[in-house]
């Protein structure tokens, strides 16, 4: 596949931005290859995924993102331009459930997803699963008194190994709003729920007090708020009366795995956009 750029794009709503952007590629010989575009017209914003080819392509790839300054600061416009060639690092964080950490493994090792899993990083010993996948494993416990001191150290090993993503794939831990800031909307959580029901912990016990007929996952970003930030991935699964708990959770844990695999896709192939609290997937 020939090489390419991915141009995301935020901006007010108005007159002229498709052909702006366009007119961008097309003068310096870009071929579109992908184009999707949005618009929230009672917030008043313009969404947009442009994906072109570089093969002939008049300006040199670094040099993409001061060219359209310009255009940027015409249309109040806020844009990230990611390249094909790029392999991203990704920092996994798991606990004691092996579930989504051994399937996002697999998944990569499969060649799923376009990325490089860095490091693995739990409060427990996971360190096998890691050794299996050929993975360099960090044990980091926390407790109440250790929690910022381990989160600085794991900071400075993500720093050093130059993580871009991190997935917490059933990580039992609540990170801190500093932690957090580090990594703004480059953190990504399964939640056991179809949030916004049942936040917070046991979500398939509160599910099975309120006898739901719905269940399900959602993979999200991590904001300040626990289980608040923007939806990426959703999924559901019908139970019954019939169910235990224990079946919610072996249905639910089907679930996890697939949202949270489909979650890290579509960030990594750069086709989630965020805005306020909420989220356009251009899939």
């Amino acid at each position: 596949m020939p090489e390419t750029a991915t141009l995301l794009v935020t901006c007010p709503d108005q007159k002229g931005l498709v052909s702006g952007i366009s007119s961008f590629i097309f003068h310096n010989s870009g071929n579109i290859l992908q184009s999707d575009q949005y618009t929230d017209v009672d917030a008043g914003i313009f969404l947009a995924r442009f994906e072109f080819r570089l093969d002939g392509f008049q300006i040199p790839a670094g040099a993409i993102a001061n060219r359209l300054r310009s255009l940027a600061e015409e249309f109040s416009m806020k844009f990230e331009i990611h390249f094909s060639d790029h392999i991203p690092k990704v920092a996994l964080f798991a606990s004691r459930l092996p579930h989504c950490l051994e399937d996002l493994l697999q998944r990569q090792q499969a060649g799923e997803f376009k990325a490089e899993i860095g490091v693995v990083v739990s409060n427990h010993p996971a360190g096998e699963i890691a050794a299996r996948y050929r993975v360099p494993f960090l044990h980091f416990p926390i407790s109440p008194e250790t929690k910022k001191r381990q989160e600085a150290e794991e900071l400075r090993e993500l720093r050093s190994r130059g993580i871009e993503l991190i997935v917490l794939a059933r990580y039992m831990q609540v990170l801190s709003e500093d932690f957090i800031a580090n990594y703004p909307n480059r953190i990504i959580n399964i939640h056991h729920s179809f949030l916004p029901a049942f936040v917070g912990a046991k979500p398939y016990h509160q599910a099975f007090l309120r006898g739901v007929k719905l269940i399900g996952a959602t993979g999200h970003y991590v904001t300040m708020n626990l289980d608040e930030g923007p939806i990426i991935e959703q999924e559901v699964a019908r139970v019954s009366h019939r169910d235990s708990i224990e079946d919610m959770i072996r249905k639910g844990r089907d679930l996890e795995r697939t949202v949270l695999g489909r979650a890290v896709r579509l960030h990594l192939c750069h086709r989630v956009l965020t805005y306020g609290n909420k989220t356009v997937v251009f899939d």
